[in-house]
């Protein structure tokens, strides 16, 4: 399907934009995969090397902390940030912070929706509300089941004006079917390499980590799916559960750590997320964050609590959100 504008200002590829009908377009082109240049330039941009294509004045309005060392691994985009949410209810404080990050009253969004099935999708899908309810005006909807699809110029054009994209819950296998190693996958990358935000809730945050969780096609019973691993890389050594303590999947994640023990695990529970830029992870939302990490002493996950800020390159508490909050240092115990 070509892309949409709602409520956007006018551009000149307004033409494209049809209304909101058939998921799947019946134009057919040949796949356009990464190459070795492309795969080059992905790297290059996961860590921080890529010279970006625009300066965007999107700079972070909430501290940072100190840089990671250069002993320590980066696991968030070093430019750009991410919102990665749990699912059910998002409060306000999560979708206003997304839309600041992507400029406020400036800002550009693509809502991507594929996770979800066909019949979740109707015409007039409600799945903008939250983001209209910020104020948010500059919307344009981005969806295809075709991978060759997802390689067109005109189809990812949206997306090399945007300044956020939102990622929908459903099931993360679609996402991975429709847009693994295409030009959107690669649009987003840029997207954070030029200080843009990535958001996105249930399997919209599962498909941000670089290792894919409930990927199965038939089942989001199944965590581990050998067929689906792999995700759009945007947090490194990272697999990232939804709905965590709404639906009782707290030990769920140490089934893949106990298989990959290289791995961070983020549990995120309904209305909840986590704010990431770099290795500073914050937490706001209603609800809890909890971090598996099979090489901490004890086996119990820790439970990060709203305001709580992270180090997710060194594992360590760094303190709470907000001025002066206070500097890194290391937790001992389980719940902060």
């Amino acid at each position: 399907m070509s892309p949409i504008t709602l409520l956007a200002r006018p551009r000149t590829s307004v033409s494209e934009f049809p209304t909101f009908g058939p998921m799947v377009s019946g134009v057919i082109l040949a796949s356009r995969r990464f190459d070795l240049v492309r795969s080059l330039r992905r790297g290059a941009i996961v860590f921080g090397l890529a010279i970006p294509l625009a300066v965007l004045p999107l700079a972070p309005l909430y501290p940072q902390g100190p840089p990671p060392s250069v002993s320590e691994p980066v696991v968030g985009p070093t430019r750009g940030s991410l919102v990665v949410a749990g699912g059910g209810d998002l409060g306000p404080e999560i979708w206003d912070r997304f839309v600041s990050l992507a400029g406020g009253e400036q800002a550009r969004i693509v809502v991507i929706p594929t996770a979800a099935p066909d019949e979740d999708l109707p015409d007039d899908w409600k799945g903008l509300d939250g983001l209209q309810a910020t104020g948010a005006r500059d919307l344009v909807i981005l969806h295809t089941r075709d991978p060759s699809e997802a390689d067109i110029e005109s189809f990812v054009r949206p997306l090399q004006e945007a300044t956020g994209v939102w990622l929908p819950g459903g099931r993360p296998w679609r996402l991975v079917d429709a847009y693994l190693h295409t030009r959107v996958h690669e649009e987003l990358y840029d997207l954070l390499n030029r200080g843009g935000v990535v958001g996105g809730t249930s399997a919209g945050a599962s498909i941000q980590a670089s290792f894919l969780i409930r990927g199965d096609p038939e089942t989001n019973q199944v965590v581990y799916s050998p067929d689906y691993t792999e995700g759009f890389g945007f947090l490194e050594r990272v697999a990232v559960d939804q709905h965590l303590l709404a639906r009782g999947r707290e030990a769920d994640l140490w089934q893949v750590l106990h298989i990959h023990p290289e791995l961070l695990g983020i549990g995120l529970d309904e209305g909840t997320a986590l704010v990431i830029q770099g290795n500073r992870a914050e937490v706001i939302g209603e609800s809890q964050v909890l971090l598996y990490d099979a090489s901490a002493a004890s086996m119990r996950p820790r439970r990060l609590g709203a305001g709580t800020v992270f180090d997710l390159g060194s594992r360590e508490l760094i303190g709470h959100a907000g001025p002066g909050f206070p500097a890194r240092r290391t937790v001992h115990g389980d719940d902060f």
